[in-house]
């Protein structure tokens, strides 16, 4: 875990999981200012850059957008220019230079952005921690970010166990992002889990929570 993690707080909770047979990553659906307001209850953190390349997103909404829409392009053009896909490794790198890039331009709103890369390509599954300070990391479990990531790591570091398969996964990101749900006022409104297998990247599961009281 890089330094800037224990100094950034980043309004969101997201998780990715390594299973037996492929990678599990889910996130909530809450946006807000500070981790204080609400601004949005739908928000869809985990997006989908490629058919075997999946990222989950904690940060400034802004800068987010911009470095979506730059690692897309840049995986376009790196397939286009060598005629083959980029590994799962190449991307991370290139993503990860582009954020430390990003949150070292100078700016008077800082470039906080951070990101877990899942992917599949010819030498198996993976799943990459890329911090706001561009630092990239590989993990071989699991792992967690955002504001939420201790409670949501908590869960993981007691239920995870090795070779889990894809559905165990999907309850076992849910338990974790439900978690963080329970005592991060930061992360909320519900969840989407995206599962990247041989079959590609596929969302499993979308659920919003009702918050409103009748009487």
């Amino acid at each position: 875990m890089s330094d800037t993690k224990r100094h950034v707080r980043k309004g969101t909770t997201t998780v990715g999981i390594v299973c037996k047979d492929g990678i599990i990553l889910a996130a909530d659906k809450r946006a807000t200012a500070a981790g204080r307001i609400i601004l949005n209850k739908s928000v869809d953190k985990v997006v989908k850059l490629t058919d075997d390349l999946v990222v989950t997103t904690a940060g400034n909404v802004s800068d987010i957008q911009l470095l979506t829409k730059l690692i897309k392009a840049e995986i376009t053009l790196k397939t286009i220019r060598t005629g083959k896909k980029p590994i799962v490794k190449e991307v991370a790198n290139l993503l990860g230079t582009i954020t430390y890039q990003n949150i070292r331009r100078f700016s008077t709103i800082p470039g906080i952005t951070a990101f877990l890369l899942g992917g599949r390509d010819n030498f198996g599954f993976h799943l990459y921690e890329l911090s706001p300070d561009g630092s990239v990391m590989e993990h071989k479990e699991y792992i967690a970010d955002g504001s939420g990531f201790m409670m949501a790591l908590g869960v993981l570091d007691t239920l995870y166990v090795k070779e889990l398969s894809i559905q165990e996964g999907i309850k076992l990101a849910v338990k974790a992002i439900s978690a963080a749900m329970q005592r991060d006022a930061a992360t909320g409104e519900g969840i989407d889990v995206v599962t990247i297998t041989k079959e590609g990247a596929k969302k499993v599961l979308t659920k919003k929570l009702e918050t409103t009281i009748q009487v």
